[in-house]
């Protein structure tokens, strides 16, 4: 039995807590193992993550994804949102003790002649809806590559509208992909669950995204490491494109949060475990610490439908020594990191 105590975030109160297998407890354990004090997270949430597969195309490798999985939880994730992966996972993914717990999507669904060759299934628009609700049936999301490249068409609005109903039919939730103005008002008006990347995204559609409740992945961190690299090709559309876009981006982000859209941190990247990076992105756009926080933390478990530090929730938790709302840099120094009640990374003081 193990055991820790501090002040909890996002309420700052002092709490004592006991990992009673998967559960956290407030009862007394004599002799439960003081693990860590400090200030408490309910753990860290990558919610745009595509584990499994060395280079983009490439087929699951389940040793590349239980190295994936591990650099996650070294960096204090302890939950993962998978929308999209190279194949469907084996058995023990997002069940075993030493890797987060788990969402995923399966197969990106696109359209034909669209996305990256050997990953996803393409489907002609009257499929989509009926392979869609059958992803989500399985596992609870279906992720739709809503919009490819700067010029290919995005799957048109009466199409995705019946995919997300079709989904909203058999419980499952939507994600689409999109980087496109249009795209993302198909998406938006479609009602989907929620919006990944949303590059380019119109600033108008942030309030209506607030009141039906599409959340926002704008993988923050990954665009804007790709900006240089971009910067230095020849001109063309698509680069224009790609610096129009990924510029705005950051003040997009800051307007959804403003707007009450629920913004969830994701880091689309590789290597693994770069959450930190995206809170650090995230705020330096323009959110307040607090809320960047809440976009990795208690707001994308809220999201996922997991509590956070009480009794009864799962015993999740990542502990800093100094509160990490007014350090952002505190995230990369965890001093513990338990998973499923277990301390899987402990920095003894």
């Amino acid at each position: 039995m193990i055991r820790i105590r501090g002040r909890a975030l996002p309420h700052g109160e002092h709490v004592d807590l006991y990992a009673d297998g998967d559960r956290w407890t407030t009862d007394p354990v004599q002799n439960a193992d003081l693990v860590a004090e400090g200030w408490l997270l309910p753990g860290l949430v990558d919610a745009h993550t595509h584990p499994g597969a060395a280079a983009a195309g490439d087929p699951l490798d389940r040793a590349v994804l239980r190295d994936h999985l591990r650099q996650h939880v070294d960096a204090g994730v302890t939950v993962i949102r998978a929308p999209g992966l190279a194949g469907e996972p084996p058995p023990w993914f997002g069940v075993d003790p030493d890797t987060p717990r788990a969402w995923h999507a399966g197969p990106w669904l696109a359209q034909h002649g669209q996305f990256i060759d050997g990953w996803g299934r393409r489907a002609d628009h009257a499929e989509l809806p009926a392979l869609a609700a059958a992803q989500a049936a399985r596992t609870g999301w279906a992720k739709v590559i809503g919009d490819w490249s700067s010029d290919g068409e995005p799957v048109p609005l009466d199409v995705l509208s019946a995919v997300v109903r079709a989904v909203h039919a058999v419980g499952g939730r939507v994600a689409v992909h999109t980087q496109q103005t249009a795209g993302g008002e198909v998406a938006v008006l479609a009602g989907a669950d929620s919006v990944e990347h949303g590059m380019s995204l119109d600033p108008d559609l942030l309030t209506r995204m607030a009141e039906q409740g599409t959340a926002l992945t704008p993988t923050l961190s990954v665009m804007a490491r790709s900006v240089p690299e971009v910067r230095g090709r020849p001109d063309s559309p698509g680069r224009t494109w790609f610096l129009r876009g990924a510029q705005a981006h950051g003040s997009l982000v800051a307007a959804a949060a403003e707007a009450g859209v629920r913004v969830l941190a994701g880091t689309d990247s590789m290597p693994h475990g770069g959450i930190v990076e995206e809170v650090r992105a995230l705020a330096g756009a323009g959110m307040r610490p607090h809320d960047a926080l809440a976009a990795a933390s208690w707001d994308a478990r809220a999201y996922l439908g997991l509590p956070g530090l009480e009794p009864g929730a799962p015993a999740d938790a990542v502990v800093y020594a100094e509160d990490p709302r007014a350090d952002l840099d505190q995230l990369a120094h965890p001093i513990a990191v338990i998973l499923r009640g277990l301390p899987v990374r402990v920095t003894r003081r």
